[in-house]
């Protein structure tokens, strides 16, 4: 490692730890020389002077350098709770049989109810929500490759149709068999409408709608539902076209209630609530949306999701940047996200 490269570290680390950033937790812990002691980087006591800190990437490490951990925030849990969390997720991923909390708690050697905490802050949900999440990418892939949708409820690992339709309600948002055919039956009306970014695309099931973009037309609409009922919009969802226009334009305007009929994984849904919750007029960073889910990790899996939003603007993925500030990605282009958030910067469409 070169000495620059050295450095650029040491000050990534330092920032991590001035701002008490738990994503950094088990990557590294910082000792403190007038106390002997070492933390883990967001340890709530007093921040000591830079030149009396150093950084070890284990706290074997720093026992051999002399330090002792620090009992307030307790740093070589971190790594012991990871071990456990990783361990009853590999667990759930390789059983085809349900393990309840009690069970996997006691495999992995902690308290339920404690451990029921540790493993959703590490993964954004409980371990009964993170494995009906798993059945239900299994009966997704199932539904794909089966014939037979019954045959694909045991080959998901269900014990009978009744459990799976329970875990699908709400996940896929139509039945299994609509699903299979790739959502043949559904009828989803759609508009076209001009707005101060260009024209955009509104379609909406009966429920709510199910995709906004900018620059496509129906046979875009198309590629998405391949097998759905497209129709053109009646009188109320002009409407309701408009109305959405005119937020697109004018957000910092009351905006009454639209809406939304999204269909996504409990992941996914997870990161569009943190994304709906970014105020406006404000940014995120992917790595923040991550923290906020509890997904301190998964930092690329939330570069996807934003990417498989299918609700533009009223979902505001456009409010997520890259950590050094830059735009990043943005499926419409990224003109049309710069000029997204100048727009709720300046409360009105700005050229530009």
């Amino acid at each position: 490692m070169t000495r620059h490269a050295a450095h650029d570290i040491y000050d990534s680390a330092y920032a991590a730890f001035m701002a008490r950033d738990p994503c950094h937790d088990g990557k590294f812990v910082v000792a403190v020389k007038t106390t002997g002691i070492y933390c883990k980087p967001s340890c709530p006591a007093r921040r000591p002077r830079r030149e009396n800190i150093e950084f070890f990437e284990t706290s074997g490490a720093a026992q051999s350098a002399g330090y002792r951990p620090c009992m307030r925030c307790l740093p070589d849990d971190v790594s012991r709770d990871r071990v456990a969390v990783e361990k009853a997720r590999a667990l759930l991923n390789a059983s085809e049989e349900r393990i309840s909390l009690e069970g996997l708690a006691k495999a992995v050697g902690y308290a339920p109810h404690h451990f029921q905490r540790l493993f959703k802050r590490a993964h954004g949900l409980s371990p009964a929500a993170y494995a009906r999440a798993l059945r239900v990418e299994r009966a997704k892939a199932a539904l794909a490759s089966e014939s037979k949708v019954t045959d694909a409820i045991y080959k998901a690992g269900y014990s009978g149709p009744s459990r799976f339709y329970s875990d699908m309600k709400g996940q896929l948002g139509m039945s299994a068999s609509t699903w299979k055919n790739g959502g043949a039956g559904e009828r989803i009306r759609y508009a076209i409408v001009e707005t101060g970014l260009g024209m955009m695309l509104l379609a909406g099931t009966e429920k709510g709608l199910c995709r906004l973009s900018f620059n496509e037309d129906e046979a875009a609409l198309r590629k998405h539902f391949p097998n759905a009922d497209i129709i053109s919009a009646d009188a109320e969802f002009e409407t309701l076209a408009q109305k959405v226009a005119r937020v697109v334009d004018a957000p910092d305007q009351p905006q009454e209630h639209i809406p939304l009929d999204i269909r996504g994984t409990d992941f996914q849904q997870a990161v569009w609530g943190a994304l709906c919750a970014i105020p406006q007029g404000e940014t995120r960073s992917y790595a923040q949306i991550a923290a906020e889910i509890g997904r301190p990790k998964a930092v690329r899996a939330v570069g996807t999701a934003c990417g498989d939003n299918m609700i533009a603007v009223l979902i505001p993925c456009h409010r997520v940047l890259r950590s050094d500030g830059a735009l990043g990605g943005y499926a419409y282009g990224l003109d049309i996200k710069r000029r997204l958030l100048k727009i709720e910067e300046n409360g009105t469409v700005a050229d530009g």
